[in-house]
């Protein structure tokens, strides 16, 4: 019987391996999700299957081990209903917003990305973008994301940046409130850690950063094997109907980061309701905060197609003047044809395959112009945008009543 270890192993080779047979029958299993110690611990904890099946219970685990615990040592601290202290449990929105909105939305996501990002790899080959020329480099840019992805060397750095620097100092310095709350006391030494704190501090907290960093670390991963593979010269063709050379399936990709991105939208979220509802702010104090946050989220999600932008607007230059000489060549000749010495020709031009020819010319050359040098559409960053926002679409209710902006969506409907 395969260990989980010899499973990795396994799927490591079949996502390096039988490559160079025929592009239509060598489909490479690339995945930036399966992979690395955190996976096998999970793999081993039964919570998570090697093409991580058991989704459901991996999301009840994980936020169970970070919320419940809160729950329990806050009502026995006395602190979940209320108490003495400024912000109970139950009515700190930001915490609920990060454990039990945002993480399961992160773990959603592993599975959402690893289904759609699975056969980008393949589609590089079977679409002939690469060449078997260039098949050997392709193929060490995949082994080198799958051995990227598998290094227990990050996940421990990950871990000690966590415990080093993202507890004691970001966590202790910039998220704890002045009041006294459920997790810390308010004290002239400065704040003290509950029985529910130091849960809070030491496991919850953690627990979520670790898994927010895997997934920065993941985009690091992406966005390298992309711009590894932009160094390749790819097959491109600026004629191509999608309008992007030919990357066009690389722009739907964005779309897995979907789940990724409400959560961040859900974390927001919830730290905005709990800055206006415990420190006296409004929802318009936040827009900045909100506007660099959907900016950095739209670049860390759209930026790693950037790097074709090099090979896409040269594949377009070369189009345009390719068809540009060829349609020199083609309305001269039409023109000593069609319009001898000046005067109509003889031949009547109706029916003419040259006439027809001539207009195809045009919209093939209409083609190549119309070819964006991103492969990326404004409808995307709007969609994305959208998604990312959504989450703090709530808070609209503490600066609109609830029956005044019912009306204006219901305008908007009809």
């Amino acid at each position: 019987m395969l260990t989980h270890v010899d499973r990795d192993t396994a799927h490591g080779a079949l996502e390096t391996g039988g490559m160079l047979g025929s592009r239509a029958e060598a489909p490479i299993n690339f995945s930036i999700i399966l992979g690395g110690p955190f996976f096998q611990l999970l793999c081993r904890a039964h919570v998570s299957g090697d093409a991580l099946e058991l989704v459901r219970r991996r999301v009840l685990v994980i936020a169970a081990l970070a919320w419940l615990p809160l729950l329990v040592l806050a009502v026995l601290g006395g602190n979940a209903f209320g108490g003495d202290v400024a912000v109970p449990f139950l009515k700190d929105i930001q915490a609920h917003a990060r454990f039990i909105v945002a993480m399961p939305l992160l773990i959603v996501a592993e599975l959402v990305v690893h289904k759609r990002l699975r056969p980008i790899a393949s589609e590089f080959v079977v679409r002939g973008l690469v060449s078997s020329a260039t098949l050997d480099r392709f193929e060490a840019c995949v082994r080198s994301a799958m051995a990227l992805r598998n290094s227990i060397a990050a996940e421990l750095a990950m871990v000690a940046l966590i415990y080093g620097v993202g507890i004691p100092v970001i966590w202790h310095d910039f998220a704890v409130h002045d009041v006294g709350t459920w997790y810390a006391q308010a004290t002239p030494q400065g704040p003290r850690l509950t029985a529910a704190g130091v849960w809070y501090a030491y496991v919850s907290v953690p627990i979520f950063q670790f898994l927010l960093l895997r997934w920065y670390f993941r985009l690091v991963i992406w966005t390298r094997f992309l711009w590894q593979v932009s160094r390749i010269p790819l097959n491109l063709t600026a004629m191509h109907p999608d309008r992007m050379a030919g990357l066009g399936f690389l722009s739907t990709t964005v779309f897995a980061f979907v789940p990724l991105l409400m959560a961040h939208g859900a974390l927001l979220s919830g730290t905005i309701a709990n800055q206006i509802f415990y420190s006296g702010s409004t929802l318009p104090d936040a827009k900045v905060q909100i506007a660099v946050v959907v900016v950095f989220l739209l670049l860390m999600v759209l930026g790693p197609l950037v790097v074709f932008a090099p090979q896409i607007a040269a594949a377009k230059r070369a189009a345009l003047r390719s068809y540009g000489r060829l349609g020199q060549r083609y309305v001269m000749d039409f023109e000593r044809a069609w319009i001898p010495t000046g005067s109509p020709a003889e031949a009547s031009p109706l029916g003419s395959g040259d006439i027809q020819s001539l207009a195809d010319l045009a919209n093939s050359l209409e083609t190549v112009r119309s070819t964006r040098v991103l492969p990326i559409t404004r409808q995307t960053v709007l969609a994305l945008g959208i998604a990312t926002l959504l989450p703090v679409a709530p808070l609209l209710l503490t600066v609109i009543p609830f029956e005044e902006l019912a009306t204006y969506l219901l305008k908007l409907l009809v």
